[in-house]
């Protein structure tokens, strides 16, 4: 009978490390650049009667052997209603070798680390080597782990952060980030000057339209956008894709998601043929990323299963040889 491993958020918490889903994450994308990975499209179904909506996302890494699917929720009357959080993630994985199912895990901790651990993925990747200050835009979960992958990645002097939360609340997330990091972490006064100031920017809102001007942009920036993920929604403006080397997590995802490309292309002003290469085949070494140290690169990631197999394949590892979890015969 096959044994089934439960971790909670508490378990995935106390295993999970930023340097571990960042380097699981290097295997991941190397192997889809290769092609040896199976990943179809996300599947929506909508609950419309609730006002919820369920992401189905399979992947399959052989090299990792990683076989499973995450299920992400949005359902926007839980807090109300229920006293839920309105979204919510849970992850089974399988063995790849015989089906049966090997653990179920939250994921709601591991989808927002594994989303930092693309940006510092790209970062490690793209990023000027003498990269000193970082500019964050954002004060949620996400941007928490934004803050700490990019710091594994370059050597940080200072952390700039911006959003429209009130005073209090940005000045507690720089603390925070400051104690996660180790990184001198202040609250920026205006938006321009904080995008003007840094040679890493990271975009991590629920902006519907640009929170940011081309203009503004320096040569030598690298940019991680990971707010926006849905047609019609961008953080990005135009002017500032036109002027960048740009690099999505995968260029058929992020033209089938992202409206930071799909408007741009709307436009005429852009198209995905100037796109310089998917992360992975920079991270294989098939393609080349920076090539100068006044390039601006620009990763755009909408969030793949392969992600979520990769990290949770590894936390799941981790969890057997440290017998954390709970186990049972299903």
């Amino acid at each position: 009978m096959a044994k089934l491993r439960l971790l909670s958020r508490a378990h995935v918490q106390e295993i999970i490390t930023m340097e571990g889903a960042i380097g699981i994450l290097e295997e991941a994308f190397a192997d889809f650049a290769a092609g040896n990975v199976t990943m179809p499209v996300r599947t929506p179904i909508t609950a419309p009667e609730y006002n919820g909506l369920s992401l189905f996302m399979p992947a399959y890494i052989p090299g990792l052997k990683a076989l499973g699917a995450k299920v992400v929720t949005v359902y926007k009357d839980n807090p109300a209603k229920f006293g839920l959080p309105n979204v919510m993630g849970t992850i089974i994985l399988l063995n790849p070798e015989t089906g049966a199912p090997v653990c179920i895990m939250d994921g709601r901790y591991l989808t927002a680390v594994r989303t930092g651990a693309v940006s510092g993925l790209a970062t490690k990747y793209l990023a000027r080597l003498d990269a000193k200050v970082h500019t964050l835009f954002g004060t949620g979960v996400q941007a928490r782990t934004q803050a700490w992958a990019v710091a594994k990645s370059r050597e940080l002097k200072r952390c700039l952060v911006f959003s429209i939360d009130d005073d209090e609340k940005k000045q507690a997330f720089a603390g925070e980030v400051t104690k996660l990091t180790g990184v001198q972490t202040e609250v920026a006064k205006d938006a321009e000057n904080a995008v003007r100031a840094c040679d890493i920017l990271t975009l991590a809102t629920s902006a519907k339209e640009p929170i940011i001007d081309g203009s503004w942009v320096e040569p030598g920036t690298h940019i991680n956008a990971i707010g926006s993920h849905a047609p019609g929604m961008r953080e990005l403006d135009t002017a500032t894709v036109v002027k960048s080397k740009v690099f999505p997590d995968s260029t058929e995802a992020c033209m089938a998601e992202a409206g930071d490309f799909q408007i741009p292309v709307e436009e005429g002003a852009w198209s995905p043929d100037s796109i310089a290469a998917d992360l992975g085949e920079v991270v294989a070494g098939s393609k080349t990323g920076r090539e100068a140290d006044n390039d601006i690169t620009l990763f755009k990631s909408v969030g793949l299963a392969l992600q979520d197999m990769a990290t949770a394949s590894y936390v799941y590892r981790e969890a057997v040889e440290r017998g954390i979890g709970h186990e049972f015969e299903f």
